[in-house]
């Protein structure tokens, strides 16, 4: 998981923005870098014990929609949100790619580097300071986008997707991993449990710190599916799958730039279609 928002929503399209959500009307570091600079030390070993170490299956899922094998050799992927690097890493380590992995938190990155050098990919994974809302890249530079856990946190997420669409080269893809609450289901009240009694509790044991609180009800805020789908699609972002997993506690979101599609419709070409 990672970090992602920089400031606090005010407002706007639901599902799009935070309006509503536990972030609305609190500190703005709620959900931001210095949020997450607070709990970077133990950060890993939540991951692992809150998703009882399911959070590197789902990460090789994010890194397998991106279908890498089909872009050009020695591209460049985008990791936004990258915290301590883990998705950055497993890109690097399955494909022969360039990652920069963007991220608020200076003390995840710094966490970060000493596990890129630790692996020795340092001259294929690089990261800095940035916020996915406002990305200092060209149109088209790179050929594929993963965000981890971090789309929740981030205030104006159609802004944040707006982004990736126009950095994704054509045909590249967007891959999203990020927790749900189920609402249906004969694990729901199971899952729901886990997230707002277990999760918590974790955190201010392990951590000390009560931003676990926070982790939980951005989860429960988080839209549904098929309702951030849509956000994803009025961002420019054609649908290519959305896939629960893990008895829809965690939802992969897959899209690719729209643009192209729009392109051939102003000039009469086919029509595009959402999966």
């Amino acid at each position: 998981m990672s970090g992602a928002a920089e400031q606090e929503a005010t407002g706007g399209a639901e599902g799009g923005q935070l309006q509503g959500s536990p972030l609305e009307g609190r500190s703005a570091r709620a959900g931001s870098g210095e949020m997450f600079d607070a709990i970077a030390a133990r950060y890993d070993l939540m991951n692992r014990l809150v998703s009882m170490g399911l959070d590197q299956g789902w990460r090789k899922e994010a890194v397998r929609a991106l279908e890498l094998a089909s872009r050009p050799k020695h591209g460049t992927v985008l990791d936004l949100a990258t915290g301590t690097a883990d998705l950055a890493l497993a890109i690097a380590e399955a494909h022969d790619v360039r990652v920069l992995g963007i991220d608020p938190s200076e003390k995840m990155l710094a966490i970060g580097r000493e596990k890129v050098k630790y692996a020795h990919l340092s001259g294929r994974v690089s990261l800095r300071l940035g916020d996915a809302q406002a990305l200092d890249l060209d149109d088209q530079s790179v050929d594929g986008v993963t965000m981890a856990f971090g789309i929740r946190n981030v205030p104006d997420r159609a802004k944040a997707l707006r982004e990736m669409a126009r950095v994704t080269k054509d045909g590249g893809r967007v891959a999203i991993l990020e927790l749900s609450e189920p609402r249906e289901g004969v694990l729901s009240k199971l899952a729901q449990f886990h997230i707002h009694t277990v999760v918590p509790w974790l955190g201010s044991v392990l951590s000390g710190a009560p931003e676990y609180g926070y982790l939980q009800r951005s989860i429960a805020a988080f839209p549904p599916p098929e309702e951030f789908a849509e956000v994803m699609r009025a961002s420019g972002l054609d649908i290519v799958s959305v896939e629960p997993m893990t008895f829809g506690v965690v939802c992969l979101f897959v899209g690719t730039p729209s643009r192209a599609a729009r392109s051939s419709q102003a000039t009469g070409g086919g029509r595009a279609g959402h999966g």
